[in-house]
């Protein structure tokens, strides 16, 4: 595969606005019949974005966190199931950054700027909770890994050249193992059946004795010891998907109002655009969703300015800049695109229009982790000073 290399932020953006125009025409169609976007996908390696990370030493554009947010949230008005799927993409990149050998860093930045693909073998089903990871990698006598377990909500696994997969090691600690998707023993089942995203293919990871070999594994535990952002990028990128599908909802609803509503009878307008009532709650969900945008690009450069001086104040104030953009994130997805029915009538909910699509998506979305546990957070370290926990969804 070949690719365009992105050189800085400016032509990061363009490219993304550009895509997002072109992902935008057929997302519903997309949506209604579950027609996987492997074309898009296609197009989005092609274009360079994937690999806008990339540190500069090795070839890459190494954009700021604030561009990457837009990216998302360009993507994310376009399409919330597209933009979901690269996400674990940039937190593996991340991991490669902070945690690979210098040999594994040339080799992996080359391969994402050829246009590959990261996928997630992360999370599992049936366990305690979210981080009781219990896939197995198991020393073999050469020196390599064999990996056994099974994982779901892999996003992004069924279109990916490299699924990063987290295990434990014989240390009992949390690693990742980036297996090729042509490897023996992996199958990606593509089972998920979720009312949103429904084009993410988020399905089953299953590993029967994958063979690993020793330089493709990465001690993400180390990640968490001292100050980190991996956690502040990867909830960044979530909040910024949350603020894209609020922005389209609140788009859409607008152009419904002024082309196919009628006003109400009572009050006395030529036209639903000039009913003051809806005027009122329009512009109730643009100061919602300008509040969430805000609170994006304030968690962004929050993120940079610790990336620039990394310490364990800089690391917790960034933790919790993006922990309140995403809290309202995701409060303004949900919102907006159940107002979105509010403001528009009953032709709205015709299943035809499928624009319950953005609700969907919203609300699918911002289940991946509770903002009541952000909360929580952003009051203890408002109050008593307390840091965040350093893990990966915070």
């Amino acid at each position: 595969m070949t690719a365009h290399v992105i050189r800085d932020d400016t032509e990061a953006l363009a490219v993304a606005a550009a895509l997002a125009e072109e992902f935008r025409a057929g997302a519903a169609e997309r949506d209604a019949e579950r027609r996987l976007p492997r074309a898009e996908l296609d197009r989005l390696s092609a274009s360079g974005l994937l690999a806008v990370t990339v540190p500069a030493g090795y070839g890459g554009a190494d954009v700021t966190a604030e561009t990457l947010a837009e990216i998302f949230r360009l993507l994310g008005s376009a399409d919330g199931s597209l933009a979901q799927i690269p996400q674990s993409h940039f937190v593996y990149v991340n991991v490669i950054r902070r945690q690979g050998t210098e040999e594994q860093r040339k080799f992996f930045f080359a391969e994402l700027l050829a246009g590959s693909r990261l996928g997630n073998a992360q999370s599992e089903a049936g366990t305690q909770h979210v981080q009781d990871i219990r896939t197995r990698l198991e020393p073999a006598a050469d020196g390599s890994y064999v990996l056994r377990g099974v994982k779901h909500y892999s996003t992004g696994a069924l279109f990916a050249d490299w699924i990063p997969v987290l295990a434990r090691a014989e240390d009992d600690e949390l690693h990742v193992a980036y297996v090729p998707a042509d490897a023996p023993g992996l199958t990606v089942v593509d089972d998920w059946d979720g009312m949103g995203q429904r084009t993410t293919a988020s399905g089953t990871v299953r590993l029967d004795g994958v063979p690993v070999p020793a330089d493709r594994v990465l001690p993400h535990h180390l990640t968490f010891r001292g100050p980190q952002l991996h956690g502040a990028v990867a909830q960044l990128l979530h909040a910024a998907i949350d603020v894209g599908i609020a922005g389209a909802a609140l788009a859409e609803a607008a152009v419904f109002v002024r082309t196919r509503s009628r006003p109400w009878f009572e009050s006395g307008a030529e036209t639903a655009a000039e009913d003051p009532l809806l005027i009122q709650r329009f512009g109730e969900l643009a100061v919602q969703t300008r509040a969430a945008e805000a609170l994006l690009r304030e968690g962004a450069r929050a993120v940079d300015a610790a990336g620039a001086r990394l310490t364990d104040e800089s690391a917790a104030e960034a933790s919790v800049a993006v922990a309140a953009a995403k809290v309202l994130a995701a409060e303004a997805a949900v919102a907006v695109a159940g107002a979105l029915f509010e403001v528009s009538g009953t032709r709205s909910a015709l299943n035809s229009l499928n624009l319950h699509r953005y609700w969907r998506d919203a609300r699918t979305h911002t289940l991946h982790d509770p903002t009541r546990w952000k909360i929580q957070h952003i009051g203890r370290y408002v109050l008593n000073g307390t840091p965040p926990p350093r893990h990966g969804l915070l």
